[in-house]
């Protein structure tokens, strides 16, 4: 007998979203390795405990402004064992200045009681064991990774969103389709420097209200259009001449 059940669709494979080629994609990273030939966290740190807290701070909150915080705490406090005897008020006291002081606060002393209990007090060097700790998700274990550990990590924060979709280098719609795009189109020899790159581009140049395309070192490459103008070239009136 025939078979009349209908057939089911094919269900269509979505695709990756397209990024640059090799080629671009290296071009791109020479500029900005030109234009800052040693990018790091501007985040301050002593030791691979004390970045895993800066960096569990810095989630809504300014570079700058968790520097004036950690300053003081990490003149008392800069190992999990002296983190503990501050105690969750204590490290408040710290950084009040912060955005979701109070709930960082707890995650701190988590954190640290946590590396004590299972780590011997010694930040772990795998993402998986990272993002056990409590505060700590992708983004902030892949710069710990990084930046203490010198693995090859790319960290995509609000910055690196908006420059790898703004620039067409690694479109996505999520941190993680953004991350993986970046982990494909970047070279090997950019891995390293590529989030610091991206992040210190998106955040002096390539800005989220009004990018500064008339000194952007890739503005070549860049498939951002229209381009914002040099304000020294115009005014209400329209282009000086």
């Amino acid at each position: 007998m025939p078979n009349d059940a209908p057939s089911k669709p094919k269900t269509r494979k979505k695709r990756a979203p397209r990024t640059f080629g090799p080629e671009k994609a290296h071009a791109l990273y020479k500029a900005l390795a030109e234009d800052r030939p040693e990018p790091r966290t501007e985040l301050d740190f002593t030791s691979p405990y004390t970045l895993v807290v800066a960096v569990a701070l810095s989630a809504q909150a300014t570079d700058v402004g968790v520097n004036k915080a950690t300053a003081k705490l990490f003149a008392v406090a800069d190992t999990p064992e002296k983190m503990l005897a501050l105690g969750e008020e204590g490290v408040a006291g710290y950084i009040r200045t912060i955005g979701l002081w109070r709930n960082k606060a707890k995650n701190v002393i988590a954190l640290s009681q946590m590396l004590l209990d299972e780590f011997g007090g010694v930040v772990p060097e795998t993402r998986d064991e990272l993002e056990r700790l409590p505060g700590v998700g992708r983004k902030t274990a892949n710069v710990v990774l990084n930046e203490a550990f010198g693995v090859p990590t790319i960290a995509v924060d609000t910055h690196v969103f908006r420059v790898a979709n703004r620039t067409g280098l690694a479109p996505g719609k999520t941190p993680e389709q953004v991350e993986a795009g970046l982990e494909r189109a970047t070279p090997t020899e950019y891995k390293h420097g590529a989030h610091h790159w991206l992040i210190l581009h998106g955040r002096y140049v390539c800005k989220a209200q009004t990018p500064e395309c008339w000194h952007c070192a890739i503005a070549d490459l860049c498939r951002h259009k229209p381009k914002t103008p040099d304000p020294a070239t115009v005014s209400r009136l329209g282009p000086r001449h």
